[in-house]
């Protein structure tokens, strides 16, 4: 599991992105978009005055989706004729008008959403799930970051632990993670943390969500400016209240138990003789790059385990050679989806589901909020 920053670290940063940040709901007539040297400029008309923010490559594939234009073919405009590209943009803008909400941080316009997107803050959120972490017998947050589209707090509880073998020891955990921009709901997702590798593996099932829509924001047809941010938290108070709930009740012995009799289950589970083979289908059923299934296969023949359950501590163990988080963190969810694909024999598994529907409290079950 990549380190990432300290909770003091992540929380200094959170409170320097509230400072700075700016929201705009604005008409699209009143945009413009305009790209010299590869960078591309949106100015929004904000009454008497306008604002530039430079466009970043995930507001630039929000305006694609928006304006309906081929990502490849907007890609390929952006690069060989950026004056096309903007008088596509500019045109759709002023054809197809609407309010769209428009994220601003540090001098660049980081996401173009809908006027109904539920703003589910990164601060707001983390000042609810930190008191009741502190309060979790056991808990330890083992690594923290905000990057330029999520933050994740990553937990684990020492008084929850399994034995897989002589000196293979995980830990029960959970991942709280957020998107400002649009790129995901607010999750809440069991871990489990092997000791010996300091390996994080994201479990696919049981996740909790929570999504990003909400009311339409309501403004003057001339203005810019979204409501306070005192006003937005009273809206969400209920909201951060039912999450903590679920961070509560995150880490569950019934959930921990079935993860760790899927992994021993992998033990048993071989992935033949051929390793090179092996990663290579992974990495064509995952999508994984050149660079990280070298990284994978490396780990894999290191690691002397030619099972799934070697294969899957390979993936989570070539997370921490990833150079950004996000991409680290998507490894140790592969490693959760390699571990739910995994059926256990019939008698157990029937024993271990009668239980955990006895004993699994209601919210783990994916909640929607409407519009």
């Amino acid at each position: 599991m990549k380190k990432g920053k300290s909770i003091s670290e992540l929380y200094d940063e959170l409170q320097r992105q509230r400072e700075v940040r700016k929201d705009l709901v604005a008409d699209t007539r009143t945009m413009k978009v305009s790209t010299e040297d590869g960078r591309s400029m949106l100015t929004i008309g904000t009454g008497r005055r306008k604002e530039s923010y430079l466009v970043s490559d995930t507001a630039h594939r929000q305006i694609a989706d928006r304006l309906q234009i081929p990502y490849k073919y907007y890609e390929r405009m952006q690069h060989d004729y950026p004056a096309l590209l903007d008088q596509n943009i500019n045109g759709w803008f002023l054809k197809n008008y609407e309010r769209r909400l428009v994220r601003t941080l540090d001098g660049k316009a980081r996401a173009f959403l809908s006027d109904r997107y539920r703003r589910l803050d990164n601060l707001e959120l983390a000042d609810a799930v930190l008191p009741v972490i502190a309060e979790m017998k056991g808990a330890d947050i083992l690594s923290a970051e905000v990057t330029e589209t999520r933050m994740f707090i990553k937990v684990v509880n020492k008084s929850l632990k399994a034995e897989l073998g002589v000196g293979d020891v995980v830990q029960a955990g959970f991942v709280v993670s957020n998107s400002e921009i649009g790129l995901g709901a607010v999750k809440v997702e069991p871990l489990v943390y092997r000791l010996a590798c300091k390996n994080g593996l994201i479990v696919k099932d049981f996740a909790t969500r929570k999504y990003h829509a909400g009311r339409q924001i309501n403004t003057m047809e001339d203005s810019a400016d979204l409501f306070s941010d005192e006003t937005k938290m009273a809206d969400d108070k209920a909201l951060f209240m039912k999450v903590q709930d679920i961070v509560r009740c995150a880490v569950y012995e019934t959930r921990f138990n079935l993860c760790v009799n899927k992994l021993k289950e992998a033990k048993g589970m071989s992935t033949g003789n051929n390793p090179v083979q092996t990663v290579e289908v992974l990495g064509d059923k995952y999508i994984l790059n050149k660079n990280e299934r070298a990284s994978i296969l490396r780990h894999f023949i290191l690691g002397g385990d030619p099972s799934r359950y070697g294969l899957i501590n390979a993936v989570t163990r070539a997370s921490q050679d990833i150079p950004g988080y996000d991409r680290a963190t998507d490894l140790e969810r592969i490693g959760g989806e390699m571990l739910s694909e995994i059926e256990i024999p019939t008698v157990e598994q029937g024993t271990i589901e009668a239980f955990a529907e006895e004993e699994l409290p209601a919210h783990s079950n994916i909640i929607r909020i409407g519009a």
